[in-house]
């Protein structure tokens, strides 16, 4: 990182706290600042209040539909910038069923920049970043 680079905030929603904090310790030892939540709700206060650089959101928390809910909330809500959402998600190895968001279609419906896979692969999860952050 260059000495005028400010360090980027990525704000972290899942309610499983172990996973949340093994992602976040993962997160912070590549050099970013990260922010969590435990909930949909809780997430989106944390949004507001710290207006995090990226957002990578567990998919399912209090609904089976939380992730979207959020990522719905927050790229409606957007504070000026635009903030890359990335869902986190364990249901392809839990149902057998894929989802993405690699065309500009599934990416307006599902409302995020990506899907991440658990268990999460952090070299996957910083290229991602980054590759967004050089756009």
């Amino acid at each position: 990182m260059k000495l005028n680079e400010k360090v980027k905030k990525i704000l972290l929603v899942d309610d499983d706290i172990d996973l949340l904090e093994q992602n976040k310790m993962l997160i912070e030892s590549k050099g970013f600042e990260v922010v969590t939540a435990e909930s949909g709700s809780e997430g989106y206060e944390m949004f507001k209040k710290e207006l995090p650089d990226a957002a990578i959101i567990d998919l399912i928390m209090e609904q089976h539909d939380s992730g979207f809910v959020l990522c719905h909330r927050i790229k409606r809500t957007e504070h000026g910038k635009i903030t890359p959402v990335y869902i986190l998600t364990s249901a392809t190895y839990e149902t057998g069923f894929k989802f993405s968001a690699s065309t500009d279609e599934e990416k307006d419906w599902i409302k995020c920049d990506g899907i991440l896979h658990k268990p999460v692969v952090i070299e996957e999860m910083l290229s991602k970043l980054d590759n967004f952050f050089k756009e």
